[in-house]
């Protein structure tokens, strides 16, 4: 029996994760939970699966919580920051499951990689703002990280078969979102509601408009450079509209290794989960009579030039990769506000990389005060 804590239960990786360990009683059992606002779901995770600890980061719904918990001595619930970072470090737990979106996920994920937790990485953006810190903490305090990104689960599986002494390149696949083909005069008029109805995922309103940017996968070329330790230059990306090919995995003499399966996170988060054995039966399994072709092209940068700046940040490196985070995220939540459009988003986020004066990356407070220099920048740009 493996003892679990979800940081951010509430959100699509965190309800996944929790439909898996339902799946298999015998083998998991949770123990802690974290979420932002959404008290009411929470309320109802806490009863269903009688967690030790739970965190709530916002104080209005600490409170409510509080007062629908009061009489249960053996739960203890917590609150801020620092109550999410209590969760994933609790003595109790095996994995931590870092499922948090955005930058909100970078301390608890170091909490509990402090405390000699399995790792199964979901929050990308720890990896994006402070890549080297991460994986330097990691090795210091010998702590397994996991990747739960379909991408990276795909490239952590490839890389299972045969190591990576032989390995020329890693290519990561991008479904295109809904706006394949457009160009980018096409996409000064899309909606919100367009850009929220991915084709194959069923994810979070922040990661939906980062796959229509293509950020998310400039994001995911960053997460992959800093999890398997390679430059920039083995890191390719190929839109891939069906879903079916998660990544692949290219060696020096032409072969290549591909991991495969329906656009379903149960698959990665179970994996992570019961690593290194395999679960029975998580995703229902190919149709490949009925599977009439899968195709590959190359990303338009002209049309979605987020994946452009995503190599830029992680080329320049230091503060940089920060900045670029910090700024994707308040360009989208402007966008998802409908204060913006979404051809803005790029353009606010190059002009706050070019305002940048970039520092070295080698503390927590440093990536911090970038991220926060980031978010007030993108503001200002926004209201101009």
């Amino acid at each position: 029996m493996k003892n679990i804590v979800i940081i951010g239960s509430t959100g699509s990786i965190g309800r996944t994760s929790l439909e898996v360990i339902s799946m298999f009683p015998d083998k998991f059992k949770v123990v802690g939970l974290s979420a932002g606002g959404n008290v009411a779901l929470l309320l109802k995770q806490i009863k269903k699966f009688k967690p030790l600890a739970a965190a709530v980061t916002d104080d209005k719904a600490y409170d409510s919580l509080k007062s629908k918990l009061s009489g249960n001595s053996s739960f203890t619930l917590l609150k801020g920051i620092e109550g999410v970072c209590s969760v994933a470090q609790m003595p109790q737990a095996d994995i931590v499951i870092s499922g948090i979106s955005g930058s909100a996920g970078l301390l608890p994920t170091i909490s509990a990689i402090r405390a000699k937790k399995t790792v199964a990485l979901a929050n990308k953006e720890s990896l994006v703002m402070a890549g080297e810190i991460v994986m330097s903490e990691a090795k210091k305090f010998g702590t397994v990280i996991l990747p739960v990104d379909s991408e990276h689960s795909a490239i952590f599986q490839c890389l299972g078969v045969t190591g990576k002494e032989s390995l020329r390149r890693l290519i990561l696949t991008a479904s295109g979102g809904p706006f394949i083909g457009r160009t980018l005069k096409q996409l000064e008029t899309v909606s919100m509601e367009d850009a929220l109805k991915h084709p194959n995922w069923n994810m979070g309103r922040k990661i939906t408009i980062d796959s229509a940017t293509l950020m998310n996968k400039g994001l995911e070329v960053i997460e992959a450079h800093h999890l398997f330790n390679l430059p920039l230059e083995c890191i390719d990306v190929l839109i891939h509209p069906q879903s079916i090919v998660h990544s692949i995995v290219e060696f020096y003499d032409g072969s290549y290794i591909a991991q495969m399966s329906k656009p379903d996170m149960k698959g990665p988060i179970a994996y992570a989960l019961s690593y290194p054995e395999r679960l029975s039966n998580v995703m229902s399994p190919i149709d490949w009579e009925g599977l009439s072709t899968l195709t590959f092209f190359k990303p338009d940068n002209g049309s979605f030039p987020c994946l452009s700046l995503a190599y830029h940040a992680l080329k320049t490196g230091g503060t940089m990769p920060a900045v670029l985070n910090g700024s994707n995220e308040t360009a989208v939540k402007a966008f998802l506000d409908g204060i913006i459009g979404f051809n803005d988003i790029p353009v606010i986020i190059q002009k706050v990389m070019i305002s940048h004066i970039v520092q070295p990356a080698n503390d927590i407070d440093t990536i911090i005060d970038a991220d926060r220099w980031a978010k007030k920048q993108a503001i200002g740009e926004i209201n101009k």
